[in-house]
């Protein structure tokens, strides 16, 4: 079996299993670039992530917003389409994966000294991220636990 199929099995497999994700191919922007900002997002909450992104300078945070707020649409829509009909708690996911790929170059030709053309390559990025649920009785604890902590170094 191909890595890429290997690939696409754990995807299916972490789909049925309640995992919700979004890729978007071909984003006109450079993998170096776009995994500066992925870097600092990955394994954050929903909430706290979408906030870093929106205040970021970088242009690639638009990018990987989009795919973020598609991948919580889709843990929306897939709780709705459930068995038991309940809506997920967007404040309870989190980025379990998120991966910037290198996706096809655009080749294009800019004109040089003497008659000649130099190539220059345009590259482009596929974005994929994973969300999965925190569980609720320990992201109480997780809480409680820095509240107590907070109200001790306050005193």
């Amino acid at each position: 079996m191909s890595e890429r199929s290997r690939i696409r099995a754990a995807r299916h497999a972490a789909e049925k299993k309640g995992v919700s994700s979004a890729i978007q191919r071909t984003t006109r922007q450079s993998p170096y670039k776009m995994r500066l900002v992925i870097d600092q997002i990955r394994g954050k909450d929903v909430n706290e992530a979408l906030g870093l992104l929106k205040f970021s300078k970088k242009h690639a945070a638009v990018q990987i917003a989009k795919v973020l707020n598609s991948a919580v649409a889709n843990a929306e829509f897939k709780s709705r389409e459930g068995k038991g009909n309940e809506a997920i708690d967007v404040d309870t996911l989190y980025i379990k994966h998120a991966i910037v790929n290198e996706g096809p170059a655009l080749r294009r030709f800019m004109p040089a000294a003497q008659g000649r053309a130099t190539p220059i390559r345009k590259r482009t990025s596929h974005v994929e991220i994973i969300l999965d649920a925190r569980e609720v009785k320990k992201l109480r604890a997780a809480r409680s636990a820095s509240a107590t902590s907070s109200s001790r170094s306050k005193k």
